[in-house]
């Protein structure tokens, strides 16, 4: 059988859904609710209590192997891999939005376009976000669906069909493949979701070098400094063709420009450090994502937004996977596999992580200026707390830190 092909059979499942019993899920509640009143106040607590009692969990995805842990509203203590993936899922309220991609003949199947590891490093706290490709051409292992239904694994598929093989644990499965890095906690978010998200937390500010015009999301802006909400925030964050040399790789670096304004944006305004404020964010985050069982409920986002609220913006790093061309097919990619050990070795060393390489015309950004000093208090770290350990990253590395701000490389369509 060609290792290109799949096919079903019955096996001992793995990656179930499961719902949670409903004393587990009481107890929980319960748990949640008094933590939050001693820690928020009478009023604040039973309004987010009620909130959470309503939040719906059931169909949360369990991951191989993750653990069930008692609710906290303390930080989140160890370090830990949280997945993200952005799936195309075609809403009945946003299908209009994207034409052919909902309503033609490529409205078949959910692809898992985006695709992001978010490593957290214990103490000192580092955070590295990895982009992998869409067109990244990788083994997928053996998956179950929802359905029950199993898919054999095969040697070389393009990442974004993992979803529809199995679900979030099956990207989830093949990323730990991939990389060696166990997954703790994972979403995936749909157009939708994106636009709703986006909303709750105030629009993101985005720069661009020059004027963005792509016909095929329908984005139209200008050079300069803009705030994007509802459905320009994905137009923007789905743009390919506007940006750099039009490539999913262009599409990358823009996408990183978007996660760092965000995170300086919630770092900054101290929205990680209050508790009330972030479990009404996670809440709404979690009607609009597909979470694993061990990331299903608002306090365990607050315990991770509570472990990364003091990182220094040089300690956050965006980083693309590396690559090289597909020789069998020039549209797609594969690892490069010894800048990609490079890489693991110094995040899992937590070491401080420098980019070397130097953007050009053909990426999605380009570098301008260090974010100011007074941007937020993380913005710059005591010169008693810079390390020792500072790995500067091969040149074939691309990405930057939320220390420094970048613009869309905008290509005027």
């Amino acid at each position: 059988m060609s290792p290109h092909t799949r096919r079903r059979r019955t096996i001992a499942r793995h990656g179930q859904l499961r719902t949670p019993g409903p004393v587990n899920q009481l107890l929980k509640f319960i748990a949640i609710g008094l933590a939050v009143v001693l820690v928020s106040g009478l009023g604040v607590g039973a309004y987010v209590f009620y909130d959470l009692s309503t939040t719906v969990t059931a169909n949360a995805v369990e991951l191989d192997g993750e653990e069930e842990l008692p609710p906290n509203i303390g930080e989140y203590k160890e370090g830990f891999n949280l997945l993200l993936t952005g799936v195309d899922t075609c809403e009945e309220d946003y299908k209009e939005y994207f034409g052919d991609r909902c309503t033609g003949s490529d409205s078949e199947g959910t692809l898992n376009d985006v695709n992001l590891l978010v490593h957290v490093s214990q103490e000192p706290r580092r955070i590295t976000v990895v982009s992998f490709p869409r067109d990244l051409m990788l083994g997928i292992p053996e998956c179950e669906d929802a359905k029950g239904e199993v898919h054999s694994a095969m040697s070389k598929q393009p990442l974004n069909v993992a979803y529809t093989d199995g679900g979030l644990n099956c990207v989830a499965k093949t990323i730990t493949q991939l990389t060696g890095q166990e997954i703790q906690f994972a979403a995936s978010v749909t157009f939708g979701g994106v636009i709703e998200i986006t909303n709750a937390v105030g629009g993101v500010e985005v720069c661009l070098a020059t004027p963005i015009k792509d016909w095929y999301t329908g984005l139209d802006m200008s050079a300069g400094t803009h705030t994007v909400k509802g459905l320009q925030a994905l137009q923007f964050l789905r743009t390919r063709h506007g940006v750099g040399d039009g490539s999913d790789l262009g599409r990358i670096g823009n996408q990183q420009q978007y996660m760092s304004s965000l995170v300086r944006k919630l770092i900054s305004s101290e929205t990680l450090g209050n508790a009330p404020m972030m479990l009404k964010l996670a809440n709404t985050g979690l009607r609009n994502v597909e979470a694993s069982n061990s990331l299903a409920d608002p306090m365990k986002i607050v315990q991770i937004a509570l472990a990364v609220k003091s990182v220094p913006f040089e300690d956050i790093v965006f980083l693309q996977y590396p690559t090289v061309d597909d020789w069998e097919d020039s549209n797609k990619v594969v690892a490069n596999e010894s800048a990609a050990q490079e890489m693991w070795d110094a995040i899992n060393a937590n070491a401080q992580l420098q980019v070397t390489y130097e953007n050009t015309d053909s990426d999605g950004v380009v570098v301008t200026d260090p974010v100011p000093a007074d941007a937020g208090g993380a913005a710059t770290p005591a010169p008693t707390s810079t390390p020792d350990n500072v790995v500067a990253l091969p040149d074939t590395i691309k990405g930057n830190s939320a220390a420094q701000q970048t613009c869309s490389n905008g290509n005027g369509g």
